[in-house]
């Protein structure tokens, strides 16, 4: 997203925060800014094309999610994702997840059945190829299609932005064995949708969660929150 896309059709303040918003959220989450980098309202107002104003608004909204620090006459500091959070996100993920599979059983379209038959298929051929990059996009579209087919727009939201917290490990697990045992889980569950079994979707949602968490647990990776 560069100027031009923060600032076409935007007439409205608050569409300007919240585009402002999600792209520092956005930059924090994968990675851009580090643990405890001062977060500059000109330079950041500067490179998406924007007033100071809605930088602060967006920092101020930030700091409110845990993801941002604001010391007076000092300034704005990232907080990041710690090991802890990480931990509390998954096992919410994991009661939420299992609801969402529940209420997809009964609220699922056609079209979004297929789609998320097509991804487990793409996913097993990338799994193949070791193409983790890929595998990562699918595992997005999994989950959103998942959460967009619950008919839930409070449920989906949540999730959504769960989801988004954990980027940056979810991609490491992709890249190893947990690629291949993911996609299996997932096909598990979609095949549980497609059956309309609710309880067993629900308990497959939830276990694959759990599932992701412990093998971050068992692989170390949690050590590298583990100051945050």
């Amino acid at each position: 997203m560069g100027k031009k896309d923060l600032k076409t059709e935007v007439t409205d303040k608050y569409s300007l925060r919240g585009r402002v918003f999600n792209r520092i959220r956005e930059d924090i989450l994968n990675g851009k800014y580090a643990d405890h980098e001062e977060l500059k309202e000109v330079a950041i107002g500067e490179e998406l094309g924007v007033s100071r104003t809605p930088v602060r608004e967006a920092l101020r909204q930030l700091e409110l999610e845990g993801l941002v620090q604001i010391i007076p006459n000092k300034g704005a500091y990232v907080v990041g994702i710690s090991a802890k959070d990480i931990r509390d996100i998954y096992m919410i993920r994991s009661k939420l997840e299992g609801l969402c599979a529940r209420w997809a059983c009964e609220n699922i379209t056609p079209e979004q059945m297929e789609d998320l038959e097509e991804i487990v298929y793409l996913a097993d051929f990338h799994e193949q190829k070791g193409h983790s990059d890929q595998l990562a996009e699918l595992d997005n579209r999994f989950h959103t299609t998942l959460y967009e087919s619950c008919n839930s727009k409070m449920l989906e939201h949540l999730l959504k932005d769960y989801h988004q917290y954990v980027w940056q490990i979810r991609q490491k697990t992709l890249a190893g064995k947990r690629g291949k045992d993911c996609n299996d889980e997932h096909r598990q569950i979609m095949e549980a949708i497609r059956d309309k079994d609710a309880d067993r979707a629900e308990e497959i949602a939830n276990r694959h969660m759990r599932s992701a968490y412990d093998n971050m647990v068992r692989n170390g990776l949690l050590e590298l929150f583990e100051n945050t």
